[in-house]
């Protein structure tokens, strides 16, 4: 499924703005689980994962 980064970008706007204005609702939740999904298909996911996994090993790392 090809979504072009504009989409992503308007659902990620979206998703903000739902935070900040107006608390969360199911039809926001909504919203947001489809931002997600579209954002799993696009271009940047490869590395969103990489980042992602990086933080976590960092955190991992940490001695308390």
């Amino acid at each position: 499924m090809v979504l072009s980064i504009s989409g992503v970008v308007l659902l990620g706007i979206i998703c903000f703005l739902f935070f900040k204005k107006d608390g969360m609702k199911l039809m926001h939740a909504s919203v947001c689980a489809l931002f997600g999904f579209f954002l799993a298909g696009s271009a940047i996911a490869p590395s969103i994962t990489a980042s992602t996994a990086s933080l976590a090993s960092l955190l991992g790392g940490i001695k308390l």
